[in-house]
């Protein structure tokens, strides 16, 4: 594809447990960073043998199904004219594509058509996110940048307005991860973004990824320099991660409001870490 997957989650902004949302502010390319809650983390080197090889395995295009939502894989016919309304049927829809190296589109017809393209794709694996409350397509999710006997694997998410800041947009984002780590063990998981949004840097950081860096000069998407803020989470971090997402959803974690009761962004910043090895 032509921008990794921190495209698709550039739309997330940061949420706290209560569903607030925190912006950034923005000048034309030129936009204001806060990162104070940023410090790149400083891993050992560490040059041991790997006892705990990955599966080698790609992600299964298969249903996975949460408490508040199920991913389906991407089928265009089925799927297609239901994403093209929550990605272009509002003004606040149509800003999902502001990072993006592609779109929007004029037409139901062209959006089909590059739908097809990715439901086509051996490199990338997608998924539609239909939140069980609505019962409505509200977004997409993706493996990409698949490195299988390596253990090294990409996710991406693409969330309508109505889904942004929602208990089952974390829960899409954790199914992702768990498969990932968990079933098919791999070593590392992504995340890389606009070093210019802010939402999706905080939204990182709130799901239990670590600040790598910035590679500088990294894209050119739509005549405008990008530069890519790095995050990742190791197979040495996932257990702990793990944990404190499956607190974090569970219903006793939610009042009667389906307000959050503690924060998610608090538990991942303050865990420990195990060495690797």
């Amino acid at each position: 594809m032509f921008c990794r997957n921190d495209l698709f989650i550039d739309i997330l902004e940061a949420i706290d447990s209560r569903g607030n949302s925190r912006r950034s502010l923005s000048q034309g390319r030129r936009r204001i960073v806060t990162t104070e809650h940023e410090k790149a983390f400083e891993r050992e080197v560490w040059g041991g043998t790997v006892g705990n090889l990955p599966s080698g395995l790609v992600p299964p295009r298969q249903v996975l199904d949460g408490r508040t939502i199920i991913l389906e894989p991407l089928d265009p016919a089925v799927h297609g004219a239901a994403l093209y309304q929550a990605s272009h049927g509002s003004k606040e829809a149509l800003k999902i594509w502001e990072y993006m190296p592609w779109g929007p589109w004029p037409s139901e017809e062209g959006f089909l058509e590059w739908l097809r393209q990715c439901a086509a794709s051996f490199d990338w694996i997608w998924y539609v996110c239909r939140p069980k409350e609505s019962g409505t397509i509200q977004g997409v999710a993706t493996f990409m940048d698949m490195s299988p006997t390596l253990g090294v694997i990409e996710i991406g998410v693409c969330f309508s307005p109505e889904m942004q800041r929602t208990r089952a947009a974390t829960e899409a984002t954790f199914l992702m991860l768990d498969c990932a780590m968990t079933e098919l063990r791999y070593r590392r998981i992504q995340w890389r973004c606009n070093a210019q949004n802010q939402g999706s840097r905080n939204a990182a950081a709130r799901l239990g990824f670590k600040y790598e860096g910035i590679f500088y000069n990294h894209m050119i998407l739509k005549g405008h320099n990008r530069d890519t803020a790095c995050y990742s989470i190791l197979d040495t971090d996932w257990p702990a991660v793990r944990k404190i997402f499956n607190a974090w959803l569970a219903d006793n974690n939610f009042d009667a409001e389906g307000v959050a009761q503690s924060s998610l962004f608090e538990q991942m910043r303050d865990r420990s870490f195990a060495p690797r090895g």
